[in-house]
């Protein structure tokens, strides 16, 4: 009896430490995007980024796309179409705003999807708990414009059909076919952006490197990542583990481009640390007693 609930307990934790480790990746590679996207535009950096993705995810993994059913071509379009516009309007945030406050509202997507998807008012509260942080987190006031704003919030809608489409994928197709396909169609969608940025990135090795890194960082790890995640929790759980983002961002933000973090900042850290760590332990509880 011991040893059944165990293994949920596990699957819990090992969910919520590759959605920590996931956003790790994910927002420092925005970090290195921050000087691309000054050089060269956010459309162009999205475009660049996911190129190169596709193509390591594509030769790593090799999927055998001659057995796959309509249903999955479906979910890993769905999927890729989702990505494609999540990281385009996110990139045209950063660009505009602080990189904490682009995650901190970009948040909202997640969001909704746990109350969508809510089981009890026990996990809106955490999400609730969540959102108070996110609004710390946000800067009310502090270089926040409203083009940027708006972008941010699209990128949390994007993010929102993002973290269904991947759960979805994730229980379809195993391995990582799908996120390999998925990555394809939203290059596709951007691939165009790259061309007027050719001649500079020709001319500028150090600039095709950092895309080269930031795909490997974000598109290969970091998706990665959460794609397993969502493997192993429902995707009501994982959009509040999602809170953790905005965290980790202004954290990045703060050491690898210098950025401020107030005071504010770090009560809204601990709180959407706080929330996460509520939701991890009732997914591990509720996952050991449906073993039991």
């Amino acid at each position: 009896m011991r040893r059944s609930s165990t293994a949920p307990s596990h699957t819990a934790a090992s969910g919520a430490g590759l959605v920590l480790l996931g956003a790790f990746f994910v927002q420092w590679s925005a970090s290195i995007a921050v000087p691309a996207i000054g050089a060269v535009g956010g459309l162009a950096t999205s475009g660049w980024r996911f190129l190169f993705g596709a193509i390591v995810l594509m030769a790593l993994v090799r999927p055998k796309l001659g057995r796959w059913t309509r249903e999955q071509w479906q979910g890993a379009t769905i999927l890729g179409v989702a990505t494609g516009f999540m990281n385009i309007a996110f990139f045209q945030a950063i660009g505009r705003i602080h990189l904490g406050t682009a995650v901190a509202i970009e948040f909202m997507g997640p969001f909704l999807v746990a109350v969508i998807a809510k089981r009890s008012w026990r996990h809106l509260a955490f999400g609730l708990i969540a959102v108070a942080g996110v609004v710390a987190l946000a800067r009310p006031g502090g270089g926040l414009t409203w083009v940027g704003a708006v972008y941010a919030a699209g990128a949390g809608a994007g993010w929102a059909a993002y973290t269904f489409a991947s759960h979805h994928v994730g229980r379809a197709i195993d391995g990582f076919g799908g996120l390999a396909v998925a990555m394809s169609v939203s290059s596709l969608m951007t691939v165009c952006f790259i061309f007027p940025s050719l001649s500079a990135v020709s001319n500028s090795p150090s600039l095709l490197g950092r895309f080269l890194v930031m795909s490997i960082m974000a598109t290969v790890i970091g998706f990665s990542c959460e794609l397993q995640a969502l493997r192993r929790l429902p995707p009501s759980d994982v959009a509040v583990l999602l809170s953790l983002n905005p965290a980790v961002a202004f954290l990045v933000g703060w050491v690898f481009l210098g950025q401020a973090v107030r005071p504010l900042d770090i009560v809204g850290m601990v709180l959407v640390v706080l929330a996460g760590a509520a939701v991890t332990r009732d997914a591990a509880g509720r996952a050991s007693t449906l073993a039991l």
